[in-house]
């Protein structure tokens, strides 16, 4: 099954809450992609005055290729909007991010954001997270982080390539994937991540989204 015809179909939607000089934050993966091409093309026929703050590295390529103006989330005040993908939602709005590794920036872009759009397709909607929560995580704190998380009821994998190699995020830390079995408490379950010393970010994040899609076969798509 593929959704990338609804994804296509939504990232021309979700243009409605682009106004011109607006900064608008670039999430990472493939909705963001998909929503970033989109994005280049109304520029191009509004000759919209927009500058983007992207994510990642991934991300800052595509739109440096589409010819969209970019700055970094330090040379900002606020963002207007930022547009970004999910691993997970759950039924009450939280997210889980952090697949791609970018979890840190995509938290300081969603804190920095008047409003938040996801985009995802019907397969990351769940009643309540089952997937593993990645954490960035100092490589110095990888040790006393691990047993942390096992006080908490969860068990720790150092996120690693296909080669054996571990993963570094663009911030120069790791990743550990948490697996905590079903998350009922996503809010308490992320501050107390939070609170362990030598974790950056957790990838359940707090600040819920103001508009999500979901995307669905045939090019069919939900606002919610």
């Amino acid at each position: 099954m593929s959704y990338d015809d609804a994804i296509k179909a939504l990232s021309n939607n979700a243009l409605k809450f682009v106004k011109d000089d607006y900064i608008i934050g670039l999430g990472s993966g493939r909705a963001a992609t998909a929503f970033v091409k989109s994005l280049a093309k109304l520029i191009k026929v509004k000759n919209y005055n927009i500058k983007g703050v992207p994510t990642s590295l991934q991300i800052k390529l595509i739109a440096e290729k589409a010819g969209i103006p970019l700055v970094e989330s330090d040379q900002v005040e606020f963002i207007d909007v930022v547009f970004d993908g999910a691993d997970q939602i759950d039924s009450h709005k939280y997210v889980i991010k952090g697949g791609g590794g970018a979890l840190l920036r995509e938290n300081i872009l969603f804190s920095l954001a008047k409003k938040v759009v996801i985009m995802a397709d019907k397969t990351k909607f769940v009643k309540n997270f089952t997937r593993t929560v990645p954490v960035e995580v100092h490589p110095l704190a990888r040790t006393s982080v691990i047993q942390s998380i096992k006080k908490l009821g969860g068990t720790a994998q150092l996120r690693s390539l296909d080669k054996g190699y571990p993963f570094f995020t663009e911030n120069g830390n790791i990743i550990l994937d948490c697996d905590f079995g079903v998350i009922k408490n996503p809010k308490m379950l992320s501050q107390k991540i939070k609170g362990i010393t030598g974790v950056l970010e957790s990838g359940i994040f707090l600040r819920r989204p103001d508009v999500i899609y979901r995307a669905k076969i045939g090019g069919k798509y939900d606002i919610l």
